[in-house]
């Protein structure tokens, strides 16, 4: 009588997201354009001084409970681990979560130390202080359009604009001036984002493929910081809305999507659910090529309006 070999495990599949209008909305996001009475159900997953603030439909927070149970879904998000904190997701809490553009990696909810250090030690050898950077902002930034300025995480800057007036050459000076010192600009919103260039979500997300052994990752983003992320994955999706629908940005293996709004949210859990049940055991090892190749990233710089 032959013994045979037990087939090995399927290595498990990374759903890697970003959060805001991307799975979750503010009331100005949600986007319903239909009739009152034909609107979605929203569930409130996050409060802000006492306000509710962020929503996804029932059905995608149904969705997402399945992918959190799993122990497939990672938040990847440009929140500060105390800003993520106020987001009470559905489902279990999950094993990982990327806070800070990937400057942070949370373990069951606690910031890795390992990881920190690691972060700190690139960011040191590659790029300007922050201090440096900050004080660049601040000091050619005209009052008129600049309504405030803030850290995050003492890891990147960034300041909240009247975008209306704030200038296209400004921005483009301060990019230049940026790339120069290891740092790249982006404009998301009313937002200016400064961020050192090695400081990606795509970095920390193969962090965890390293920790987890992932076969495969699927991703989602809306922004122009979530561009390597997605680039990095398998498969990806982004919505009809946000800086990467308005500068046309798509890759091969990314689905542009034109639901725009809480309904995206819905529709890129949708895909995500049924490509886990298709991929059943498959073992993804295509993907590895992708993400190695990948794996330099992407050096976004926004464009103002």
């Amino acid at each position: 009588m032959t013994s045979r070999t037990p087939a090995p495990a399927p290595a498990p599949v990374l759903v890697a997201s970003d959060l805001d209008r991307t799975l979750i909305y503010s009331t100005a996001a949600l986007a319903l354009t239909g009739p009152d009475e034909q609107a979605p159900r929203l569930l409130c997953v996050e409060v802000y001084e006492q306000r509710p603030l962020s929503y996804l439909t029932e059905a995608a927070a149904a969705l997402l409970a399945e992918l959190s149970a799993a122990g497939a879904f990672v938040p990847v998000t440009t929140r500060t681990p105390e800003q993520y904190a106020r987001v009470q997701l559905p489902g279990p809490p999950p094993e990982y979560a990327i806070c800070a553009n990937g400057g942070e990696l949370l373990v069951r909810g606690t910031p890795d130390p390992e990881w920190r250090a690691h972060v700190a030690g690139a960011l040191a050898a590659e790029c300007a202080p922050l201090a440096e950077v900050r004080e660049r902002l601040v000091r050619t930034a005209d009052p008129a359009w600049l309504l405030k300025e803030r850290t995050a995480a003492e890891l990147f800057a960034y300041l909240v604009v009247d975008r209306d007036r704030l200038p296209r050459q400004w921005v483009t000076d301060l990019a230049g001036w940026a790339a120069g010192h290891g740092w790249t600009v982006s404009l998301q919103g009313r937002k200016v984002y400064a961020v050192p260039a090695p400081l990606t979500k795509s970095a920390a997300v193969a962090e965890v493929v390293r920790r987890t052994g992932a076969g495969r990752v699927l991703a989602a983003g809306d922004s122009l910081l979530d561009a390597d992320l997605l680039l990095a994955a398998d498969r990806a999706w982004r919505p009809g809305h946000g800086e990467l629908a308005d500068e046309g940005w798509t890759a091969p293996h990314v689905t542009a999507l034109r639901t725009r709004g809480v309904a995206a949210g819905e529709e890129i859990l949708r895909a995500f659910a049924a490509e886990l049940s298709a991929a059943g055991g498959a073992d993804g090892a295509d993907g590895g090529a992708r993400r190695g190749a990948a794996g330099e990233g992407l050096v976004v710089t926004g464009s103002a309006p």
